[in-house]
């Protein structure tokens, strides 16, 4: 004789006899026992949730460190064109493997982004200028008014080793600081090339009132606003303190441009290519190799664009390796780590002490 089957007031199976089973929506799955006979309005309720509630669940349940080792592995295979999800060909590797895979890549990231990495503090590795250059942008700018002589000496003040600012070309040729390039006078801006130097704002400093002002002792990153300036830039210079030459890098943005600085000036000014990772075309490795057999200087990139093995690989041409917008400790600090020979930034204090954490004493 077959006994019935009931399900009691707390959700269980039972036969009159004793309980047999748990019912499998106590397990979550109630919405598999849709069709089963006797299943109680509470059975009724779970299988009328929402879909995709219960993944929706188990998301927000993931820990966020193992998501991330998840995507980062993911995104590996993926370059590596498996074309798999996350998951069943993982278990026909060892373990070991795709923990020290994620710890590489999310390394790599921290090194791209300028987050702390997650596999532990990175050894620096070494720069081709020791020590690196920390250069005050635009002057210490989050200290005072921007390319202005009193940035500039608070700059090297705070601890700096060089200062960087954008050059222009006055309509009588004075090479002045300033960064916009432009003049405002009644509604209207006008470029600084329609002005002659006298007809300028006393706020905007020339070049060589800048090197009377606080010395030749440091470095000097000037951007090449005006495609024009860099000999008005050597000669005022020279009229100052000739040694300082080897001290001077010239920024350029154009590769055919800074090129032709080279083959044009005459004296060991340095020279730099200011670009972008994304603007480069070819692989790094040649546009390396074609800067250094044209007897380039270096390579200034924004910090997100380097990583340790960037850095490195422009180093194997003897290219230096600028970094730019480096405006937190952690960026700072990474940055160091990572081989850069230059890093520039606002905050000329925090870039200090990041030096001396990572470098040592000026």
């Amino acid at each position: 004789m077959t006994v019935a089957r009931r399900i009691d007031d707390r959700g269980r199976f039972t036969d009159g006899r004793g309980i047999v089973a748990q019912p499998l929506f106590r397990l979550g799955l109630g919405r598999q026992l849709g069709g089963v006979d006797g299943v109680t309005h509470d059975c009724g309720r779970v299988t009328h949730l929402p879909e995709g509630f219960l993944e929706r669940r188990l998301d927000l349940r993931l820990e966020s460190a193992a998501h991330l080792l998840q995507l980062v592995v993911g995104l590996h295979e993926a370059a590596d064109g498996i074309g798999k999800p996350f998951g069943a060909e993982h278990h026909e590797r060892d373990q070991q493997d795709d923990d020290d895979l994620a710890s590489l890549q999310i390394e790599h990231l921290s090194e791209s982004t300028g987050l702390p990495s997650w596999s532990g503090v990175q050894q620096r590795l070494p720069s081709l200028l020791d020590p690196p250059i920390t250069f005050a942008h635009r002057g210490a700018r989050a200290h005072a008014p921007e390319n202005t002589i009193e940035a500039f000496a608070l700059g090297l003040k705070l601890g700096a080793t060089g200062l960087e600012s954008d050059v222009w070309l006055t309509a009588d040729g004075v090479p002045v600081l300033d960064h916009d390039g432009v003049v405002k006078r009644g509604l209207r801006k006008r470029p600084i090339s329609e002005f002659r130097r006298d007809e300028l704002p006393e706020h905007i400093p020339t070049l060589v009132e800048l090197l009377a002002a606080v010395g030749t002792g440091y470095h000097l990153s000037l951007d090449l606003k005006d495609p024009d300036s860099a000999i008005p830039i050597v000669d005022a210079v020279e009229s100052v303190d000739a040694s300082m030459i080897e001290r001077v890098w010239l920024c350029e943005p154009g590769l055919d441009r800074v090129l032709e600085l080279r083959a044009t000036i005459d004296v060991p000014v340095r020279l730099l290519q200011t670009t972008r990772l994304e603007r480069i075309k070819g692989t790094p490795e040649r546009r390396a190799e074609y800067l250094a057999r044209n007897g380039i200087d270096g390579i200034n990139l924004h910090r997100t664009d380097w990583n340790g093995g960037l850095a490195t690989l422009f180093h194997r041409f003897d290219l230096v390796a600028f970094g730019w917008d480096h405006q937190h400790e952690e960026d700072l600090r990474t940055g160091l780590r990572m081989g850069l020979d230059a890093v520039y930034s606002d905050h000329v204090d925090v870039m200090t002490d990041a030096f001396v954490a990572e470098i040592g004493s000026l």
